[in-house]
């Protein structure tokens, strides 16, 4: 089925002579929005929630909006349109179509058919198609496996826990420590540095959300903790809107393109509720990215991880080493850029704002204060 979209060669790389570097300019905006377009459409034309994510994704990675209302390009046109563009170019552009596809329920066949025959046609194996695929046949079950197996921490390594300063083997990317003592004395002695320092303010982000350090019995998998200090350090508060809004901004700043498969699980989590679980603690709850708002916000992520220094692999960072810095120092070390005016606008906010936790947290919180014998603070967060 999928052969009647391809050319008769898969379209070869450009050479250093040829290739294209540059920010792509507003006519090819157009040119990839309507690619797109050709790709991702389900019978009857795009939901309304793809089109504004769209919208708000085009903008905000390209400083163009997109052509939405030009006729849709095919797969063959569109993976031509990128002869000149490099592997890393293409991977992104896979994984745009990919994410405007996974938003989709139900998932049509014949989109996937089609985003796969463009990967194909553009040189790019990116593993969540397998997955998308799964999503599109109904098979959840087995959409889950291949998550772990296509995924960030696929190859996971015992080497790979070094960062994350576990005392106790872990034999997954996504195991947990609940018997960790070293680990969890470090995490506990964080609370003795200055009240401006990263590694204070993450005690205090676990204080005020109930949360429990990692180490300890009902602890979260040591590698997931990594991501909290991205709460953090990128100013994202704790909602089910804001998780969405810290994956896409580690997904797009790591270079590694399988960093994405993060962005895909949370999308699967938390609009679709195609994966049931993830991460070794995630449960699904549905409808989020279609809320008003969020995605603009989750654009406004992407393009704050694009424009980071560097490529940054935010879940393998030794932030033990970073924490004795003020936030501030930290943000300039990675060259993070403030939120968009237009994410504030749509309500993204950090961990110490109003709107910051959830309803949830805020009563573990409490409950974590009473039991420790201290007056509960929320550093600032409220519930919208």
């Amino acid at each position: 089925m999928a052969g009647r979209y391809l050319l008769e060669m898969p379209v070869a790389l450009p050479d250093a002579a040829d290739v294209n570097l540059a920010p792509p300019g507003a006519e090819e905006v157009a040119t990839l929005s309507r690619g797109i377009l050709g790709v991702v459409s389900p019978p009857g034309g795009l939901t309304d929630l793809q089109r504004v994510l769209i919208e708000a994704a085009f903008p905000a990675m390209t400083g163009f909006p997109p052509d939405l209302d030009g006729e849709p390009i095919d797969v063959a046109d569109f993976a031509l349109a990128l002869a000149r563009r490099d592997a890393q170019f293409r991977a992104r552009i896979v994984q745009m179509v990919i994410l405007f596809a996974l938003v989709l329920r139900p998932l049509p066949e014949s989109v996937v058919e089609r985003a796969a025959a463009f990967a194909a046609e553009v040189g790019v194996d990116e593993g969540m198609l397998t997955v998308a695929r799964d999503f599109a046949v109904g098979s959840l079950g087995l959409a889950a496996i291949d998550f772990e197996r296509n995924g960030y921490g696929s190859d996971w390594h015992p080497d790979d826990q070094a960062a994350l300063h576990t005392s106790t083997q872990l034999h997954g990317a996504w195991d947990v420590a609940y018997r960790d003592p070293v680990l969890a004395t470090r995490w506990q002695a964080l609370e003795d540095l200055g009240p401006s320092t990263l590694g204070r303010r993450m005690t205090d982000f676990y204080r005020a959300r109930g949360f429990v350090y990692p180490g300890l019995p009902g602890s979260a998998p040591p590698l997931l903790t990594q991501h909290d200090w991205v709460h953090v350090v990128a100013d994202y508060g704790t909602t089910v809107e804001a998780e969405l809004e810290v994956f896409a901004f580690i997904a797009r700043a790591n270079d590694d393109v399988r960093a994405f498969s993060l962005l895909a699980m949370v999308v699967s989590l938390f609009e679709t509720g195609y994966l049931r679980s993830g991460a070794g603690l995630f449960e699904y709850d549905s409808g989020h990215l279609s809320q008003a708002g969020v995605a603009v916000r989750l654009a406004d992520a992407l393009s704050r991880g694009a424009r980071c220094q560097g490529s940054n692999d935010f879940m393998a960072i030794d932030w033990f080493s970073l924490a004795h810095l003020p936030i501030e120092e930290v943000r300039r070390h990675f060259g993070v850029p403030t939120k968009g005016a237009e994410a504030l606008a749509a309500g993204s906010v950090g961990p110490w704002e109003p709107g910051g936790i959830s309803p949830f947290q805020r009563d573990a919180g409490e409950a974590l204060a009473a039991r420790e014998g201290r007056t509960y603070d929320s550093f600032g967060a409220s519930v919208a």
